[in-house]
């Protein structure tokens, strides 16, 4: 898909090198990495998930300092244990260690799929502000991966960023789609 996708631009290049129907064609490209990493909303995203999880994930901590605290117990005290005592007390910690085991990846499955939802949102978003910033700037090509080199003139990721930073509503959850005022354009 990808090699499609550079053939593609190759072409669309070697056009408007050759015509001069193309001389006018304005090209712009966005490292979408960089957006899904510097962005506000980004950051905002990554914070929810942390604020919503914390506490989970303290739990899981606490509870395993008490199992490792419980191991600990009966390693001491096993030895003045009756077999039956010490079968019971070794039963209860595997017991304890496969609810703590069924805790964790229960917090890892629902941790993947917030995150999941938040990269989807997330995604859209950066999408809808660089389909908006091009209008704006009438760019007619955004190039956004498979980019081996591109020269800081046709590079507007740092006005799509400074965009995104302006944006009303820059927590996780923008209270507004619309897009915002289109930045400075690339020097060109």
């Amino acid at each position: 898909m990808k090699f499609k996708t550079i053939i593609g631009v190759m072409t669309l290049i070697g056009m408007w090198v050759a015509g001069p129907a193309w001389a006018e064609l304005k090209i712009g490209v966005v490292e979408y990495g960089r957006l899904g990493e510097e962005s506000p909303q980004a950051k905002a995203a990554m914070e929810a998930l942390r604020t919503e999880f914390n506490p989970r994930q303290r739990d899981l901590q606490n509870q395993q300092v008490a199992l490792k605290a419980k191991e600990d117990k009966l390693q001491k005290d096993g030895a003045t244990m009756t077999p039956e005592q010490r079968a019971n007390a070794e039963k209860d910690l595997r017991d304890a260690y496969r609810e703590f085991q069924r805790k964790q990846a229960e917090v890892q499955d629902d941790f993947n799929a917030r995150r999941n939802e938040e990269q989807s949102r997330l995604q859209k978003i950066l999408i809808d502000q660089v389909r908006s910033y091009a209008k704006a700037q009438g760019f007619d090509l955004i190039i956004a991966d498979s980019v081996i080199y591109a020269t800081p003139a046709i590079d507007i990721t740092p006005a799509i960023l400074a965009q995104l930073q302006s944006a009303p509503g820059t927590a996780a959850r923008p209270k507004s789609t619309a897009p915002a005022a289109p930045a400075k354009p690339p020097a060109k």
